[in-house]
C-alpha cells in the first residue's frame, strides 16, 4: 500500500513549515514532475537532498526554499511516496518574442539593450516584476529625449509550450521644449549674457539639429558648472547654485528652467606665497605663477598656476607631484591671499614603454617616435612629444597615451601607447571632379605604411582635360636610424592650359629625382634633392607674344637639371585637422648649369592656427613666391610662374585668373606672388575627424617682370568653405564673393575639388 502525503504548498516569502508532518525517512529516489523546459538534472543540482540523505521538515523546506529562489518556477510541491520524494513544479513561462509598435525615437538595438539591463530579453524567463521595472527604464529612456508626454502600454500573450509574447505599444508623442530659463539672483552680470554661456537654450534655428531646446540633467549640471566658472574667473569666490527648478507643463510640452544663485562679493588678490621641497629653484616656479598681487581673482588662472608648476616638476621626473593652493579669506577687506603648496613627492622613471592595438604597423615603426625611454626619468614633455609625432604620422585614427604607476613600487611607471589603426593604403579606379579641371579619370596604387613599415610606395595615374600624370614614388622616413629619409620619384606629365583662364600652351615632361631629408630638430626638417627633368613646349597662334617668342627661343625639348633645398617647420597639433600651432615652409628650386635652362624658384609659407574655443578655430595663412631666370637665360620659362585664383589660393576668382593677362584677357601669370587667408573654422559634431566648415577672408595677387608690387592691386573674396574626407577621396569646396572685382577679372562663386590632382 504506497502513503501519499502532501508536505506543504509553501509561499515563497515565508517558507513556513507544512502543516502536516511526516515522520522523517531515507530517501531512495527523487522525482520531479510538471517539467516542460527545465531540465531534471538542473532541479536536482538546486536541491539540498540527495538520495539517500534523510528527508525531514526542514530539509524539505530548504528544498522548496532553493527553488523558489532560482526564478524558474512559480509553485513548488514536495510530496512523498512510499520513500520517494517527489517534486511538483509549475515553471514560469519564457519570454518567446517581444515587439515594439510606434518606436521611432531610438534603434530597437538600443532599447533591446536596455531592456536586457532591466532583466526583460528574448530567452529569459517572464518576471512581471521585471516588466514593470522594464517599462520604468523605458520611460526613463524617453525622458533623456525630452519626451515627457510618452505613453507605454504593454500587452503580455500566452503561447505554446509555457512561452508568452511581450508587446511593447508606445505613443512617443512631442518632445517638450524648454520654454524658459531664469536665472533669479544676478545683479553683476545682464541675465543675458549668463543664459548666453549656457548649452540648454530655447528653442532657435539650429535646435532641430542639436537639441539643445530639450532638457538634459546632464547638460543642466555642464551649464551649472559654466555659470560657476564664469563668476569664479571674475572674483566672486563665494559664488554657489542655491537650487534650481525644472517644471513641466500641464501638457508636457512646455519645460520650465529656473536657477537660483548668491553671487557672493568680488576678491582680489592679496598675495601668493609658495612653500613645499621646490625641487627646482623657487625663482624658476615663481615664473609660473599667473596669479599676481592686485589682481581679480581667478580660478582659471589660478588652476593654470598649479598645472603648470605640476607640469615643470614632471619635466624633472615628478609624475606625482602634488601642488595645491590653500586660500585665507578676509571678507572685510575682499581679499583673498593664496599659499601654493608643492609637494614633488619621489621622481620616478619609466620602466616599459608598452605598445598596443597596432595590428599591421610594426613596434619599431611606433618606437622609433617615441621620444620617452625606457630606464630613464619621466619626461611629461618626452610623453606629449611622442604621442603628438605618432599622430603625425596619418597612420592612426586614434593614439592614447596612459601612465600608470608600477604596482608594489613608488618610483617607477609605465608609459602605455595604444593605437587604432586606421586604412593607410588607397587602391583606386574611378571618376573624379573638378571645378578647374572637369572630369578626371583617375587610378592609383598608394600605400603610406607599406606593410606596416612606415615607407610610402604609390603608383598613380591621373588624367583630365588639363593634366595627366603618371607617377611612381617612393619614401623611406628612417633611411638611417637617426632619421634621415630617403625617397625617388619618377613622372611622365602633359598640361594643356587651352581650357582654362591662362594663355593657352601646351607641355610634355619627362623625369625623376633624388630627395634625402635631415631632421633638425622635433619640429623642424630640411631636405635637398636633385633632379633632371626634360620638357618639350608647344605655343599656338593665339597663345601669348612672350609665350611664342620663348618656344622660338628655346625649340624642341629643355634640359633642366634642378637642385632643390626645402626647410619645413610644423608645430600643428594635428596632421589632418589641426586646432593650434604654427607651420612653415621655405622652398628653392634652382635650374644649375649643364642644363638648356637656369633660373631659381623661391616660395615661403607659413600657417598659424589659434584656438578660439573648443568648437572654433582661426586659421592664418601667408604665401609668398619669387622666381627669375640667371646666367644668360632670356627669361624664365613661362610654365614655371606662379598662378592665383582658385579653391586652393584666392577663392571667388577663376583658378589662375589673377595677375598680368594678354591681349586675349588670359592670364600669362608671373614671377612675384602675395597670398593671404584668414578663415574662422568649426567642425560638425559626430563628425569633427571627417568635416570642418569655415568662414574666409582671402587676398592675393600675381606680379609679372618688371611690374610694381603694390597693395592696392590685391584682389579680396569671402565666403563660405568646407573640407570633407569622404569615401571617395578628399573633397573641398567654397562659395566664395569677389569683394572688388576689377574690369577683366574672371570671378567663379562656387568651386570645388574631388581628390588630389597634380
Amino acid at each position: 500500500m504506497i502513503k501519499k502525503s502532501l508536505l506543504s504548498a509553501l509561499i515563497a516569502s515565508c517558507f513556513a513549515l507544512p502543516a502536516m508532518a511526516f515522520v522523517p525517512f531515507p530517501v531512495k529516489d527523487i522525482r520531479v514532475e510538471g517539467i516542460q523546459r527545465t531540465e531534471a538534472g538542473t532541479v536536482f543540482s538546486y536541491l539540498p537532498v540527495k538520495v539517500g540523505d534523510t528527508l525531514n521538515n526542514e530539509k524539505a523546506a530548504q528544498s522548496i526554499k532553493a527553488l523558489f529562489a532560482t526564478g524558474f518556477f512559480k509553485d513548488v510541491r514536495i510530496e512523498v511516496e512510499g520513500n520517494v520524494m517527489v517534486v511538483v513544479v509549475q515553471e514560469r513561462p519564457a519570454i518567446a518574442k517581444i515587439n515594439f509598435v510606434g518606436l521611432k525615437e531610438f534603434d530597437n538595438d538600443v532599447i533591446i539593450k536596455a531592456l536586457k539591463e532591466a532583466g526583460i530579453a528574448e530567452g529569459r524567463i517572464f518576471d512581471r516584476a521585471q516588466l514593470d521595472k522594464a517599462e520604468q527604464e523605458l520611460k526613463r529612456q524617453y525622458l533623456t529625449r525630452g519626451k515627457y508626454a510618452a505613453a507605454i502600454t504593454t500587452t503580455v500573450t500566452p503561447l505554446e509550450r509555457n512561452r508568452v509574447g511581450i508587446n511593447f505599444n508606445i505613443d512617443e508623442g512631442a518632445a517638450a521644449r524648454i520654454k524658459q530659463i531664469n536665472i533669479v539672483g544676478a545683479k553683476a552680470f545682464k541675465e543675458k549674457d549668463l543664459l548666453g554661456l549656457m548649452e540648454l537654450t530655447t528653442p532657435g534655428l539650429l535646435t532641430w539639429y542639436t537639441k539643445n531646446d530639450q532638457y538634459s540633467r546632464q547638460k543642466l549640471s555642464a551649464d551649472l558648472e559654466k555659470l560657476k566658472s564664469f563668476y569664479m574667473n571674475r572674483g566672486y569666490l563665494e559664488f554657489n547654485v542655491e537650487s534650481t527648478q525644472v517644471s513641466i507643463s500641464s501638457d508636457k510640452q512646455d519645460v520650465f528652467i529656473t536657477v537660483n544663485v548668491s553671487e557672493g562679493e568680488r576678491y582680489q588678490v592679496s598675495s601668493v606665497k609658495l612653500a613645499g621641497d621646490f625641487t627646482v629653484s623657487e625663482e624658476e616656479l615663481r615664473r609660473l605663477v599667473s596669479v599676481k598681487p592686485g589682481d581679480v581673482f581667478s580660478r582659471e588662472r589660478l588652476n593654470e598656476t598649479t598645472k603648470a608648476v605640476g607640469e615643470r616638476l614632471g619635466k624633472e621626473g615628478y609624475a606625482f607631484a602634488n601642488v595645491n593652493a590653500a586660500p585665507e579669506i578676509d571678507k572685510e577687506k575682499r581679499q583673498v591671499a593664496f599659499t601654493i603648496f608643492v609637494d614633488p613627492g619621489k621622481r620616478v622613471y619609466v620602466r616599459r614603454l608598452n605598445v598596443t592595438g597596432n595590428t599591421k604597423t610594426r613596434d619599431e615603426v611606433i618606437r622609433r617616435e617615441m621620444r620617452q625611454m625606457e630606464g630613464g626619468w619621466y619626461d611629461a614633455d618626452r610623453v606629449s612629444a611622442s604621442k603628438i609625432r605618432l599622430d603625425r604620422l596619418g597612420f592612426f585614427s586614434e593614439v592614447a597615451v596612459e601612465t600608470p604607476a608600477v604596482q608594489g613600487t613608488s618610483d617607477q611607471i609605465d608609459v602605455n601607447m595604444n593605437v587604432v589603426e586606421k586604412p593607410t593604403g588607397n587602391l583606386m579606379l574611378g571618376l573624379g571632379f573638378s571645378s578647374t579641371e572637369g572630369i578626371v579619370l583617375s587610378g592609383s596604387i598608394a600605400q603610406n605604411n607599406f606593410m606596416g613599415s612606415g615607407n610610402n610606395v604609390g603608383i598613380q595615374v591621373n588624367t583630365s582635360k588639363i593634366n595627366t600624370v603618371y607617377s611612381f614614388s617612393y619614401t623611406n622616413p628612417y633611411f638611417t636610424s637617426d632619421g634621415v629619409s630617403q625617397g625617388f620619384d619618377v613622372y611622365h606629365r602633359k598640361l594643356d592650359s587651352t581650357s582654362t583662364a591662362v594663355s593657352p600652351y601646351k607641355t610634355q615632361s619627362t623625369g625623376g629625382g633624388l630627395r634625402f631629408g635631415f631632421p633638425i630638430s622635433e619640429k623642424e626638417s630640411l631636405t635637398f634633392g636633385v633632379g633632371v627633368d626634360l620638357t618639350k613646349i608647344e605655343t599656338f597662334d593665339n597663345s601669348a607674344l612672350r609665350y611664342q617668342e620663348f618656344a622660338r627661343d628655346y625649340p624642341g625639348t629643355n634640359l633642366t637639371l634642378p637642385v632643390s633645398v626645402n626647410w619645413i617647420s610644423d608645430g600643428k597639433d594635428s596632421y589632418l585637422f589641426p586646432t593650434a600651432g604654427r607651420y612653415q615652409k621655405a622652398a628653392l628650386e634652382v635650374a644649375i648649369p649643364g642644363g638648356d635652362l637656369t633660373f631659381y624658384r623661391t616660395t615661403y609659407q607659413v600657417q598659424q592656427y589659434f584656438p578660439l574655443s573648443k568648437t572654433f578655430t582661426l586659421m592664418l595663412n601667408g604665401d609668398l613666391g619669387y622666381a627669375n631666370s640667371y646666367g644668360g637665360t632670356s627669361a624664365l620659362p613661362f610654365y614655371k610662374n606662379f598662378y592665383a585664383g582658385g579653391v586652393s589660393t584666392v577663392r571667388g576668382y577663376e583658378a589662375g585668373s589673377l595677375g598680368p593677362r594678354d591681349s586675349n584677357n588670359d592670364s600669362l601669370g608671373g614671377t612675384r606672388r602675395i597670398i593671404g587667408n584668414g578663415e574662422v573654422l568649426w567642425g560638425i559634431p559626430g563628425m569633427e575627424k571627417n568635416l570642418r566648415l569655415g568662414v574666409f577672408l582671402d587676398a592675393g595677387q600675381v606680379f609679372g617682370q618688371g611690374q610694381n608690387i603694390s597693395m592696392g592691386d590685391l584682389r579680396y573674396s569671402t565666403g563660405l568653405s568646407a573640407a570633407w574626407l569622404s569615401p571617395v577621396g578628399p573633397l573641398r569646396f567654397s562659395f566664395g564673393k569677389a569683394l572688388n572685382k576689377q574690369e577683366g577679372d574672371k570671378t567663379e562663386s562656387f568651386q570645388f575639388q574631388l581628390g588630389n590632382t597634380f
